[in-house]
Order: C-alpha cells, then sequence, then structure tokens
C-alpha cells in the first residue's frame, strides 16, 4: 500500500487517541491476557509532549484514513502518555552519550502487516540521527517485539509494570550508525 506521513499537531490528539484506544484493545490480545491488556493502558497512551516536540508522526493510508503513528524524543521519558505522570522524565538528553527514545508507536488494526510500523522506524530513526543521536531505545510490548527485533533492536531488559496486574515489557536498543 501506498502511505503519507506528516508531523502531527494538536488538532490530531482526538484521531490518535481513538487509534490508540483501538490498537491496544485488538493486537495486545495475542500477547496478554484480557487483565493485562486492561492493565496496559495505565501505561500505555498518548504523550503531547511529543506534538509539542513535533517528534510525532501520523501515517495515512492512500484514502486518507488514519493508518499509524509513532514518533521519537530527545527527552528522558521512555515510555508512557499524559496519564502515566510517574513515568515522565522531561529532561532533554544528551547526543554524545544517551540513546533516543523511540515512542508509542501504534498501528490501526485494519493496517497491520502492511509497512506501516517500519515506515515509522525509519523516518524517526533518520530524524534521531539527524539530531545527532547514535543509538534509539524504546519500551516494547510483546506484540511489538517481532517488528522491532526484525527493525535491528535488540532486547536489553525484560520488565514488568507495577501494579496489581503487571504487564511485561521489553526494553529493545539499536545504534544508528
Amino acid at each position: 500500500m501506498d502511505f503519507t506521513h506528516r508531523v502531527a499537531v494538536a488538532a490530531d490528539i482526538p484521531a490518535i487517541a481513538t487509534l490508540m484506544a483501538r490498537a491496544i484493545g485488538s493486537l495486545q490480545g495475542d500477547f496478554l491476557t484480557p487483565a493485562q491488556v486492561t492493565a496496559s493502558r495505565a501505561v500505555m497512551g498518548l504523550d503531547t509532549q511529543l506534538i509539542a516536540d513535533g517528534t510525532y508522526l501520523l501515517v495515512h493510508a492512500a484514502d486518507g484514513r488514519l493508518a499509524g503513528c509513532g514518533g521519537w524524543s530527545r527527552r528522558a521519558t521512555l515510555y508512557g502518555g499524559d496519564h502515566s505522570t510517574a513515568l515522565r522524565d522531561s529532561a532533554l538528553l544528551d547526543p554524545a552519550c544517551d540513546a533516543a527514545r523511540i515512542r508509542a508507536m501504534y498501528t490501526d488494526p485494519d493496517f497491520t502487516r502492511r509497512g506501516v510500523g517500519r515506515l515509522v522506524l525509519s523516518v524517526c530513526e533518520a530524524a534521531a540521527r539527524d539530531a545527532g543521536f547514535e543509538r534509539a531505545e524504546m519500551m516494547a510490548t510483546l506484540a511489538g517485539e517481532p517488528l522491532y527485533r526484525a527493525g535491528g533492536y535488540l532486547p536489553i531488559e525484560r520488565i514488568e509494570t507495577p501494579g496489581d496486574v503487571p504487564v511485561p515489557m521489553i526494553r529493545m536498543g539499536k545504534a544508528l550508525v
């Protein structure tokens, strides 16, 4: 399929939130229990700082439908949305010694396995490289791990989110040089 991409703006937030909710509810089920899918919503979601920083992308299909989204960041927050305040750290990273963050990647279930995730990764990695970063890291879901491995990311550590229902996640990284 032919896809286009552009930088997200504040007016896109409702469409992004809808896509994220749909993706979490549909795509995590093969990897998590129903209780874990529900619990994952506490740590997944939109970080509007990415939109404010101009580092969040939207991918549209040829018919104009929103097919996916994702971004990168020069800030210390590794994962989490606006609502997961304990995970947030807006400190700027140093490209000379820190890894850029790949953040909040979601694909609409109607567009999985069509290159949306690879497009977002390639655009984000190029932008992070252009900003001087030599590495990128992310906190991946189990559903996202196959895509990120195929894109050259390797596991750094496996964690479980805190809470009554822990959700398994994988910190992954890749050299960008």
